[in-house]
């Protein structure tokens, strides 16, 4: 078979390295890129339930999709992720040109999905994996695969949940806890450095729950902190970064490893969600205000210049005023370099939804949100300002969107940093590849940087 695919993404980094094994599946299926609907035989939608939002715009994208078949009906379309896990069989029957949908287990069997469907078809399957370990067995990749970021890799490590926070669907979207064999990992990791990366990122919904034995299932083979080291072995990685972690699972081994390795990013994305008490009780999230502090407090020993960013959520049911202004403190205290805020999304099955079912006013979570990130947008300013003389390392990942021939890539502590380009006659760095830069100004969303030892004296624009 050979045609042409559109792989629409949204969600978090899992879901992003789910497209890619999406992408690898229909490279060997004979399929190649597009992005145009125009000369697509195939559009996949790949899907995340985490926020209603994100839902919603789902179903306007298989209404406008369905429009598009019913003039070329030998389009296919299909449905993966967390939102056809959960609603696959209602998204088949309320959209009758929808071809096939499929969980977020289920991604090898797309190639046989594409069959039936080109044979006129239609298929589900979110069944779960009778062998949970088969989710992670997939081809390995395709010569003609286009890594989408030259030097860095995603790998996932495990997969799935066990500690049900109260607002939240990954362990009825994504399952229970699995483990993949540290052999496999390093495996892959090998692989991918003789491919030239140098920085991989593990995945996992709490990745540095990965290795602990859970009843029943697989555990891998070594602690998480162990998986760190034996990745860091690897000739070719220079960088190690992971997430997201849970801040109840960051051991004492793992802080260690911030001290004692070069290989991990100073930086950590650790999700607190809530500045009160009170509030991560009702989250289930296993600890309070105070213990997650002093594990920031633990960190910050281990490895003082480590970057911290974090997810918040604004408007969960029954947060006061009072709650909400201790969540600004801590984000005050702890000085996030960044972090991922959004208002309670009630989401079905959840016991968030069960106990409380009517959230917080809308205009009452609005008003928190944009305060929120007003004092993010302080914060993260200041952090960079802070970088302004500083000298850093950018792995290179193409040109940046700023244009006048400015490359863009991330530095150690995961920041975004646009490099201009070099002097007249200079060569360019290579995509792929690590360029020692000096930071000459900040914005709130990125720094700004020239290659070291370029000339002086060249004007920045501020955007």
């Amino acid at each position: 078979m050979s045609g042409r695919y559109l792989l629409r993404v949204f969600g978090c980094q899992m879901n992003q390295h789910d497209a890619e094994k999406i992408a690898n599946l229909l490279c060997h299926d004979g399929y190649r890129p597009t992005s145009s609907t125009d000369d697509a035989d195939v559009i996949l939608v790949h899907t995340c339930s985490v926020r209603d939002k994100a839902e919603q715009k789902l179903y306007s994208e298989l209404g406008a999709l369905s429009d598009l078949k019913a003039a070329r009906p030998d389009l296919l379309i299909g449905v993966g992720g967390c939102v056809a896990q959960q609603e696959g069989g209602r998204l088949l029957s309320r959209f009758r040109r929808l071809d096939f949908a499929f969980g977020s287990q289920n991604i090898r069997h797309l190639p046989g999905m594409l069959a039936a469907a080109r044979a006129r078809r239609r298929s589900l399957r979110v069944d779960w994996e009778a062998d949970a370990q088969a989710r992670f067995e997939l081809p390995e990749r395709h010569p003609e695969f286009a890594s989408p970021t030259p030097g860095r890799a995603f790998v996932t490590v495990m997969e799935g949940c066990d500690l049900f926070c109260s607002f939240c669907v990954v362990p009825t979207t994504r399952g229970r806890e699995v483990s993949r064999s540290s052999r496999e990992i390093t495996e892959e990791v090998r692989r991918q450095a003789d491919r030239g990366v140098s920085e991989v990122t593990l995945l996992g919904q709490t990745v540095n729950a990965y290795g602990r034995p859970r009843p029943g299932r697989t555990p891998g083979e070594v602690s998480f902190a162990e998986l760190i080291r034996e990745v860091a072995r690897v000739p070719g990685i220079e960088r190690v970064r992971f997430t997201s972690p849970h801040p109840v699972f960051v051991s004492d081994d793992l802080i260690e490893a911030y001290a004692s390795l070069p290989e991990p990013c100073p930086h950590i994305h650790l999700p607190v969600q809530s500045g009160s008490s009170r509030v991560l009780a009702a989250m289930n999230r296993r600890y309070d205000r105070g213990q997650y502090l002093s594990i920031v407090e633990r960190l910050l020993a281990a490895r003082p210049d480590l970057a911290i960013t974090t997810d918040l959520i604004v408007g969960f049911p029954g947060e006061t005023d009072e709650d909400f202004e201790e969540t600004l403190s801590l984000c005050r205290t702890v000085a996030f370099v960044d972090s991922y805020s959004f208002k309670y999304s009630p989401r079905p099955g959840t016991p968030a939804l069960r106990r409380h079912p009517e959230p917080e006013a809308p205009e009452t979570a609005q008003r928190r949100l944009v305060a929120l990130q007003d004092l993010q947008r302080d914060l993260t300013l200041e952090a960079h300002r802070r970088r302004v003389g500083q000298r850093a390392r950018v792995l290179v990942e193409g040109p940046s969107r700023r244009g006048g021939g400015q490359l863009t890539g991330r530095c150690e502590y995961n920041r975004v940093v646009n490099v201009l380009p070099a002097p007249a006659g200079g060569a360019l760095p290579v995509p792929g590849t690590f360029v020692e830069v000096r930071i000459t100004a900040a914005t709130p969303h990125s720094l700004l940087a020239e290659v070291e030892g370029a000339a002086k004296g060249i004007e920045l624009p501020l955007v």
